[in-house]
């Protein structure tokens, strides 16, 4: 093994960590969005099949309306909201998805370091050429790249499984929407969308990452609980004294700003202010593709505060570097 690790230099050193985190999380950070995404379309199986004893073999109809002729005759900006509304629901179900990815990443990141120490195989490793930076680096890796990339591919194809099976159900019935599908909709772009969301999420991320790595490299015993307790308790007394209001800040300032960075950070498009889409104009499906697109989203980046952050997250993911180098809890 010290071979392994010794021959091949520090990129090859720091892809085979890469590999063990991988495989020693394989249930979590693989099998868990898998299971998800079959859940989804063992669903709308269920829901189609319950659809087509209710329906038979008669025509899908909307009102006294036949859906085919409906779907045949569309112009051009129907086409481009029906297309719209079809690359909604992908990224609803691929955000779905990562959502279950980020819980796991929350809990990976807590036994991260924890764990080890209290299986006592941090000394194996440790007797490894590796070093500390570099093992829990891969660990960050894992948890702000890794695992949303693979929940992002489940989640695309799980939507595109769910597109396919509704597709089918309907050209049974005399309907074709695979020109809406392959023509309307645009899969490419919705992949390339949510792939170019990932730097934006590291990012966002690295203080929740960096403070869930801190706890798991410095509490003796039950991180989750010592992860959650610290930011929220300071929250209930901020909010007991009124600290805000001496400040001119809302109460929620804190739990938003402070509380919800530090343990929800990790949670895909928390980022988003929704509230500024809620007052902009959207007639229809179309029009939200167009505001939520990459280039307003990464406008976020401009304020100073994610930085900030940013760095705070930086600084915790050093701490927790230093820690596990001298930390050896039995």
């Amino acid at each position: 093994m010290n071979t392994l690790f010794a021959a091949h230099g520090a990129p090859r050193t720091f892809l085979t960590l890469l590999k063990r985190e991988f495989w020693e999380n394989k249930g979590g950070l693989l099998w868990a969005p898998i299971v998800t995404g079959a859940i989804f379309l063992a669903l709308t199986v269920m829901a189609l099949t319950v659809a087509e004893v209710g329906i038979g073999k008669t025509k899908v109809q909307i009102g006294a309306l036949n859906l085919d002729k409906i779907t045949q005759n569309l112009d051009e900006n129907q086409r481009a909201s029906v297309g719209a509304a079809i690359d909604i629901s992908a990224l609803m179900t691929a955000g779905q998805i990562s959502i279950v990815v980020a819980i796991v990443v929350f809990f990976y990141c807590l036994g991260a370091l924890y764990d080890e120490r209290r299986d006592r195989s941090v000394l194996f490793w440790k007797s490894l050429p590796v070093s500390d930076r570099d093992t829990v680096l891969s660990k960050v890796a894992t948890a702000l790249v890794i695992a949303p990339v693979i929940g992002i591919l489940v989640g695309i194809a799980t939507g595109l499984g769910i597109h396919l099976l509704l597709a089918i159900y309907l050209a049974f019935h005399g309907i074709n929407v695979f020109d809406l599908l392959l023509g309307a909709a645009s899969p490419m772009k919705v992949i390339g969308y949510l792939l170019g969301t990932i730097p934006l999420n590291v990012v966002w991320a690295l203080p929740t990452v960096g403070w869930l790595l801190l706890c798991s490299a410095w509490a003796k015993s039950k991180p989750f609980l010592w992860a959650i307790a610290l930011p929220v308790g300071a929250g209930v007394l901020v909010s007991w004294f009124d600290v805000m209001r001496s400040l001119s800040l809302p109460d929620s300032w804190f739990w938003t700003h402070v509380v919800a960075r530090l343990v929800g950070s990790i949670i895909p498009g928390s980022w988003i202010n929704f509230e500024s889409l809620e007052r902009t104009n959207i007639r229809g499906p179309e029009d939200f593709m167009d505001i939520a697109s990459l280039g307003s989203f990464y406008q976020v980046l401009s304020q100073p505060s994610i930085w900030i952050w940013a760095a705070i997250g930086i600084a915790m993911i050093i701490v927790a570097i230093r820690l596990r180098r001298w930390r050896d809890d039995g």
